[in-house]
């Protein structure tokens, strides 16, 4: 899977958690904060740490925001600063860009400038948000603990055609296939000899390590 760039504007207990999850998984990640001690904490594992004002366009123009894949915008009570960074970041093209809200008048404000995506999240969400950023591979994903998770993905393009009993998913990769999604219905009860279909989405129970062995990081 190709790593991307990132940056993270604001390093909370949320902006902290993605960025270290984002850069524990290889990708290049810009971290920036007004509070020194957060920068340095965050300046241990990201490619860049800074501390900076968000909200003034020569800054984002010195970290060359336009050239990130995706801008996390992690300030939150700070109402103003928020909405300054997500309009700036705008401005700079970046393509998508996600912002945390402190309420609903907050979220109404950042759909309106431009935000791709919204959330409401502490450090658990935060983690879980990184990963869903960088996991093209799947629809969702929903961290059962530490070591486990359930993901929604498409069938791997190696498992169209083949049944259940033949992909041997448990023995193989470790993963327990707990159901089928076509057309938005879920199906729990599997025939294991019907050959997986390219149009279905398949939720799977597992570690974490084991989905990296069908190319899923999570």
């Amino acid at each position: 899977m190709k790593k991307k760039e990132y940056g993270v504007l604001g390093l909370g207990k949320f902006g902290m958690a993605v960025a270290m999850t984002l850069a524990e998984s290889g990708n290049s990640v810009i971290a920036v904060d007004m509070d020194e001690d957060r920068v340095d904490e965050a300046a241990q594992f990201v490619t860049c740490a800074m501390v900076a004002d968000v909200t003034d366009p020569d800054v984002l123009d010195n970290l060359g925001i336009s050239n990130l894949d995706c801008v996390i915008v992690g300030v939150s009570t700070n109402m103003q600063a928020s909405i300054m960074a997500t309009i700036l970041t705008k401005e700079k093209g970046v393509g998508f860009i996600v912002a945390k809200a402190e309420n609903q008048i907050h979220k109404h404000i950042l759909e309106k400038i431009g935000a791709d995506k919204i959330v409401f999240p502490e450090a658990e969400m935060g983690t879980r948000l990184a990963r869903n950023l960088m996991g093209g591979e799947f629809v969702d994903l929903v961290e059962l603990s530490k070591e486990f998770s359930m993901v929604e993905m498409p069938v791997p393009e190696m498992w169209i055609g083949k049944s259940l009993r033949e992909l041997d998913v448990r023995g193989s990769y470790g993963l327990n296939i707990i159901g089928v999604k076509r057309e938005g219905n879920l199906k729990v009860n599997l025939d294991p000899e019907k050959p997986m279909e390219k149009e279905a989405t398949l939720v799977i129970v597992g570690k974490n390590s084991d989905f990296a062995k069908i190319g899923v990081e999570a």
